[in-house]
């Protein structure tokens, strides 16, 4: 574990020795999504492994948990990124799929506990983590249409994946705001809470994952995230690889040695940190 951290944007904790809190605080912004915001996170997630978390969970402080694009570096000039669609593009939307790609390929699991109004890259964002938990208050979607927009770091794609075409079609479409009720009915959220039992909730699901094996965690949602992506065949065989990768290595030994033996088994975690480690953000 290292110790906690706090940036501009974010801050990140321990509430337990292996599990990584990572809490957007630009409260007053509604955590939208400001370069402050994307570089911090990015580095969280970085510290949350090299921390040795078993697990990340990433919420937001206040009203929103991201409520999507700093809408003003559209409407003013900021010359970290420049002015024209093109410079938008390239220094600002490309990095927030960047990072987002980043939370989907991260080897150990990300937890969205959804705390207030995930909207547009909020939504985003939430699709980009491994399980949703939502505060029953709060609501989800990409409303992009709603200002001439469209939702374009992978949420249309990523919610037409999860929900299938004709609900995600509907509610890109119409630019819902989908109530906690639906978005679990259609399977957007993995679980629904009352706001004071959501954080609880989403560290007892983290803390499930100290029994189970990181690297075969870490290869499972390699896995699950590429066979998306490709014929059946080709999904079988990334699994066989994965499998492969896992077999005979210490993590796998003790496996199976406690098994044998009837006993919960002790596995090391994923990536320890070096010794006096501090984040950094």
């Amino acid at each position: 574990m290292t110790e906690a951290a706090t940036g501009k944007a974010l801050t990140l904790t321990w509430p337990q020795p292996d599990i990584a809190l990572i809490t957007m605080e630009r409260e007053r912004e509604m955590n939208t999504l400001s370069l402050e915001l994307l570089a911090e996170l990015d580095e969280a997630l970085t510290a949350s492994v090299d921390g040795g978390a078993r697990a990340a969970i990433i919420t937001g402080q206040g009203r929103a948990f991201c409520a999507g694009a700093h809408l003003r570096y559209f409407t003013e000039s900021d010359p970290r990124i420049g002015s024209g669609s093109f410079a938008l593009r390239d220094r600002y939307l490309q990095p927030i799929a960047t990072v987002f790609d980043r939370i989907e390929a991260l080897p150990i699991p990300v937890i969205a506990a959804i705390n207030g109004y995930a909207l547009g890259g909020g939504c985003e964002m939430s699709l980009a983590c491994d399980f949703r938990l939502m505060a029953d208050h709060t609501k989800i979607g990409v409303p992009e249409v709603r200002i001439g927009a469209l939702a374009g770091a992978g949420g249309v794609q990523k919610l037409h994946r999860l929900v299938g075409r004709g609900k995600a079609q509907e509610w890109i479409l119409l630019g819902s705001h989908i109530p906690a009720s639906e978005a679990l009915a259609h399977g957007l959220v993995t679980s629904v809470h009352p706001a004071a039992q959501l954080l609880p909730a989403a560290l007892e699901l983290a803390g499930r994952f100290r029994l189970l094996g990181p690297r075969a965690v870490a290869q499972s949602k390699m896995a699950v995230r590429l066979c998306g992506d490709t014929d059946l065949t080709t999904a079988r065989n990334i699994g066989l690889e994965a499998l492969a990768m896992l077999i005979d290595a210490p993590e796998w030994r003790e496996g199976m040695t406690a098994f044998m033996e009837k006993r919960p088994p002790r596995f090391p975690p994923l990536q320890a940190a070096p010794s006096g480690s501090k984040a950094q953000l």
